[in-house]
C-alpha cells in the first residue's frame, strides 16, 4: 500500500491542514513524509488559531518552534486564570519574538476570568517584546486582553511598527491608562486606518491629525466608554468631528456606552456629528433618551445597535422608533423581552437586516441571535 499522502496532491492537502487545530496538524505531521511535508508548508501556518487551553497536552514545542516563521497572522486564545494556559501563552508570544519578524497581524483573545489581584506582566512584557521584534506588523487587537495596558507599549508601536494599519485597545479594563499624548504619536502613522480607543485616551488635536490632507484614508474608530476616566474626559469638539467626517466620508464610529457613565457624560459623547455605525448601549440609567437621539442623528449611518436595559414600554417605543428611521441597520440586539411590535418594526422596516435578537418570551440564556435569509 502507498503512503496516505500518495492519495491527494499536497497542494489538496495544504488546503485541509490550514483550517485544522495545533494538535491535529502535529498528528497529521506524524503520519508519512508527504503529510509531514504538506503539514510544514509556509501556507499552512499563515493564518494561525492556537487555543492554549486545547493544545496543553498536546503541543509539540519543537515541531511548533519549526513552523514559527511562517506565520502571518496569529489569533491566540487562553485563559489568564489558569497557571498552565497562561504559561503557554506567554512562552509562545515570546518564541515568536525571537522567530518570526515577519508577523503583520496578533489578535489575543482571553477566556474565563481575570485573575484577582493580578496586572498581567507576564502577559505584557511578552506582547512588548513580540511588537518590539515584528516591525512589519499591520494588525494589533488587544481588546479581549483584560489587562491594563501601557503608554509604553503605545509608543512602542507606534515608533516601531510603521507599517501599523489598525490597533485596537478599547479592552475590558477598569483603567484607563493610555495618555491623549501617546495617542497623538500614534496617529502620526500615516498609514493607520483603524483605532479602538477608551474616550480618555482620545483628544481633539488627535482627531486634527486623523483629519490631515496628507493621510491614507482613515475607515473605523472605536470608542469604549467604561472606566472613570472616561467619565472625566473632557468634550471633543463637534468641529473636530465635522472635520474628520469631511476628510474621511466613509469613516465609521462605534461607540460602546457602559454602567460607568452618568447621564450627563451620555450627552456629551452622542453628538450629531459623529457618524455611528454601531452603538451599544450598556447604562445604569436612562437608556431610553439615547435611543431616541440614535435614530434622530443617526439614521443614515447606523448599521449594528446592541442594547442592555430593563424592558419598559418606553424602551419598545423608542426601538420602534429607531427602526423606522435607522432602515439601514444589520444588525439588532436587545437583551430584554420586547413586545411583538418591536420586532415586527425591525422587519418590516429594515430590509438589510441579517442577525437579530428580539425576543417575546423567557428563553435559557446564553440567546442565540435569530439569522435572517
Amino acid at each position: 500500500m502507498g503512503e496516505p499522502g500518495e492519495q491527494l496532491p499536497e497542494e489538496v492537502l495544504v488546503l485541509i491542514f490550514r483550517h485544522l487545530p495545533l494538535r491535529d496538524r502535529a498528528a497529521a505531521a506524524r503520519v508519512c513524509r508527504a503529510w509531514a511535508a504538506a503539514a510544514t508548508c509556509s501556507a499552512v501556518w499563515h493564518n494561525t488559531n492556537i487555543s492554549c487551553d486545547c493544545e496543553l497536552k498536546s503541543m509539540l514545542p519543537p515541531y511548533l518552534y519549526a513552523c514559527l516563521d511562517h506565520v502571518h497572522n496569529l489569533r491566540l486564545e487562553f485563559e489568564p486564570s489558569r497557571e498552565p494556559s497562561r504559561r503557554v501563552a506567554t512562552e509562545l508570544l515570546t518564541a515568536l519574538a525571537g522567530h518570526t519578524p515577519g508577523l503583520r497581524g496578533l489578535c489575543l483573545e482571553c477566556r474565563g476570568e481575570k485573575p484577582l489581584f493580578d496586572s498581567g506582566r507576564d502577559v505584557l512584557d511578552a506582547v512588548h517584546a513580540l511588537c518590539g521584534a515584528a516591525r512589519a506588523l499591520r494588525h494589533l487587537d488587544l481588546r479581549r486582553l483584560p489587562f491594563t495596558l501601557s503608554d509604553t507599549l503605545v509608543l512602542q508601536v507606534a515608533h516601531g511598527c510603521r507599517e501599523l494599519r489598525s490597533l485596537f485597545l478599547d479592552n475590558g479594563t477598569l483603567v484607563g491608562s493610555v495618555r491623549p499624548s501617546s495617542v497623538l504619536e500614534l496617529v502620526e502613522c500615516r498609514c493607520l486606518r483603524a483605532l479602538g480607543l477608551h474616550l480618555a485616551s482620545l483628544s481633539s488635536t488627535a482627531l486634527e491629525a486623523l483629519a490631515a490632507p496628507d493621510r491614507a484614508p482613515f475607515e473605523l474608530l472605536a470608542v469604549r466608554c467604561a472606566c472613570p476616566e472616561d467619565v472625566r474626559a473632557p468634550p471633543l469638539p463637534s468641529e473636530a468631528w465635522v472635520a474628520l467626517r469631511r476628510r474621511h466620508p466613509w469613516l465609521a464610529v462605534e461607540l460602546e456606552l457602559e454602567p460607568a457613565l452618568p447621564a450627563e457624560s451620555v450627552t456629551r459623547i452622542l453628538q450629531p456629528a459623529l457618524p455611528v455605525a454601531a452603538l451599544r448601549l450598556c447604562l445604569s440609567g436612562d437608556t431610553v433618551g439615547p435611543l431616541r437621539f440614535a435614530a434622530r442623528h443617526y439614521a443614515t449611518t447606523l448599521r449594528l445597535l446592541e442594547v442592555r436595559a430593563a424592558a419598559s414600554a418606553e424602551l419598545d417605543a423608542a426601538l420602534e422608533e429607531v427602526a423606522a428611521r435607522c432602515t439601514g441597520l444589520r444588525e439588532v440586539h436587545c437583551f430584554c423581552l420586547v413586545r411583538p411590535s418591536v420586532l415586527h418594526a425591525f422587519r418590516a422596516h429594515c430590509s438589510r437586516l441579517r442577525s437579530y435578537t428580539l425576543k417575546l418570551t423567557r428563553e435559557p440564556h446564553p440567546w442565540r441571535p435569530t439569522l435572517v435569509a
